[in-house]
């Protein structure tokens, strides 16, 4: 049985979280934005003061992505125990490769398929949404924290694809794992994000921003598929 992806889940996982933050800063710049604004004004001015908020709403979301991958991964566990081991497990990596390379036409603008994904997580988001907004104005870090997790379930094309690969993963720990190692490639943008107030969004309007990111995700989907037709 295979162990891990042929690239790596973890470092890849980390990876695509680091890359796609171009498409973190359009997707989330205005959650990030809002919740930045929607603290007390002396909070906002101070980055000592914002950080502690910030850290709590990145956290709990990242929190979110390894419950998410914990439950995907339990499920990948129960499909390779229900089918001959290594076929099934083979087949769950070549699903996550392909997807990646979904995901980084999806990133670069070629092919927008993944859009599908997100339309279809708004069902849940509808219901998630108003009690995040209950929640503002924030006054305190469990309430941050609280928002936070309810964000982790945005609908997201890019937290998708990864949670292909926590599936593939075939263990509830290991699917946690994955996820964490994407909501840590995610931190350096969101949280920066947030202490920008939105204002860094324009970068991810860059058009070679976007390619480059979605070249490089497509690349490592490719590899993935790649390691898997020659390791046998």
């Amino acid at each position: 049985m295979l162990e891990q992806a042929p690239l790596g889940l973890y470092p890849t996982a980390f990876l695509v979280g680091l890359l796609g933050g171009v498409h973190c800063l359009g997707m989330c710049g205005g959650v990030a934005g809002t919740l930045t604004l929607g603290l007390d004004p002396t909070t906002r001015a101070r980055p000592l003061r914002l950080l502690p908020f910030l850290l709590a709403y990145n956290l709990a979301r990242i929190a979110g992505y390894a419950l998410a991958g914990a439950l995907v991964g339990a499920l990948g566990a129960l499909l390779v125990e229900l089918g001959p081991l290594l076929a099934v497990q083979r087949a769950l990596y070549g699903l996550a490769g392909v997807v990646m390379i979904l995901l980084g036409l999806y990133l670069g603008g070629w092919w927008r398929v993944l859009a599908l994904g997100e339309r279809l997580g708004l069902v849940l988001w509808r219901r998630l949404e108003p009690l995040g907004r209950a929640l503002l104005p924030v006054r305190s870090l469990p309430r941050a924290a609280l928002i936070g997790l309810i964000w982790a379930w945005l609908p997201c094309g890019l937290v998708y694809s990864v949670l292909i690969s926590a599936l593939a993963s075939a263990d509830a720990g290991r699917g946690a794992l994955v996820m964490l190692a994407f909501g840590a490639g995610t931190l350096p943008t969101l949280v920066g994000l947030g202490l920008l107030a939105g204002a860094a969004a324009r970068l991810g309007e860059r058009v070679w921003v976007r390619q480059l990111a979605g070249a490089v995700v497509t690349g490592f989907g490719v590899h993935a598929l790649w390691q898997l037709l020659v390791l046998r």
